[in-house]
């Protein structure tokens, strides 16, 4: 199958933005993961959160915590950690609790979105503290070994919440709660929720358990990117092999993957494509459902 993959490889190299290509040359190519950090010093601001739509849905250049998430996830893809960039991100997430009075949890966005192009999802709802995405920075604040006062808030306000019977009612607070239940120190207490969580997934808002559902959604794929996943456990092989099967299909005549969602330029759409292209490469990969190409 390495015509999917070299397909895609092609695809990134015409279509995706530095911080992409950079992540596939650290991931497959085996180039030092310091480029990714340096494809990212130009998204982080003055205040030490990130912006300038490294999260490509609303093109705000100022620093949000859903971007200051999306510069983490891509040093978690590039298995690296550089602890003075992160710790001035913390910074930023530490006043942004503190203004939101929210007991450490942060909001995804401000309404300075509201200035500029955003997708038309991107709306006040974004404005409130919640699981999504307080649950997945903590996490990925505990994978990456960084310790920091909000490090502590942030995570009181996560069991908080999933202790006082507030599961995740939508696919990305799944999501998150679940990176955040992957990495916590208390490991008792964390697979305890985890299953309760997995009681609930065929009623999860935008979870699309079946292979063959329709409309924009997360997978168990979203959860289980990789075969070794610490919660590939939660689905069948039945589950997992329908989702990379249809994920396998998707692959478009130009190489890339498709978006099931409206991003709110043709710009967009290109950054959108280049992460979830690099991501399904990096899933059908790890599933030994495709190999390396030349």
């Amino acid at each position: 199958m390495n015509d999917i993959f070299t397909a895609g490889d092609r695809f990134l190299l015409n279509q995706a933005r530095l911080l992409e290509r950079r992540l596939f040359a650290t991931c497959f190519l085996g180039q030092p993961a310091t480029h990714v950090v340096d494809a990212l010093r130009g998204y982080q601001n003055d205040d030490g959160g990130f912006g300038h739509a490294l999260e490509p849905d609303k093109r705000c250049p100022a620093s949000l915590p859903i971007d200051v998430e999306t510069a983490f996830q891509a040093l978690a893809a590039a298995n690296i950690v550089d602890p003075e960039m992160v710790g001035r991100a913390c910074d930023f997430l530490a006043r942004t609790a503190a203004a939101a009075r929210a007991d450490g949890g942060v909001p995804l966005a401000f309404p300075v979105i509201e200035d500029f192009p955003r997708a038309a999802h991107w709306t006040e709802w974004t404005f409130e503290p919640g699981l999504n995405p307080t649950a997945g920075l903590v996490g990925l604040l505990y994978q990456f070994g960084i310790d920091h006062p909000w490090r502590s808030a942030g995570a009181a306000y996560c069991w908080h919440k999933l202790e006082s019977g507030e599961l995740p009612g939508d696919a990305h607070a799944l999501s998150e709660t679940l990176i955040f239940l992957e990495h916590v120190p208390d490991r008792e207490r964390a697979e305890r929720l985890a299953a309760a969580l997995a009681a609930t997934l065929s009623d999860v808002a935008m979870f699309h358990l079946d292979p063959d559902a329709e409309g924009y959604g997360l997978t168990p794929l979203s959860i289980a990117p990789r075969a070794d996943s610490h919660w590939r456990s939660l689905f069948t092989d039945a589950q997992i092999d329908g989702h990379l099967d249809r994920l396998m299909k998707a692959q478009l005549e130009d190489g890339g993957w498709p978006i099931a969602w409206e991003p709110p330029s043709e710009a967009a759409a290109c950054e959108w494509r280049g992460v979830v292209t690099l991501q399904a490469l990096r899933t059908l990969t790890s599933y030994g459902r495709i190999t390396q190409g030349g």
